[in-house]
């Protein structure tokens, strides 16, 4: 599953408000700027802190 385009222009990391990048292979929502990893599930990004995984 993918998420939606518009949907991604929307979304920004929780913690520090950065872009967010869609890696389609790993299912996630990443962002590069505090190397956090969010898991889409079913196409919804889920997008707690808590959830996260560190990238790094």
């Amino acid at each position: 599953m993918t998420v939606s385009p518009r949907l991604l222009e929307k979304l920004v990391c929780p913690r520090c408000h950065g872009t967010l990048v869609f890696r389609e292979a790993s299912q996630r929502l990443e962002c590069n700027a505090c190397a956090l990893g969010y898991p889409v599930v079913n196409g919804i990004p889920v997008m707690l802190v808590d959830e996260a995984k560190s990238l790094r």
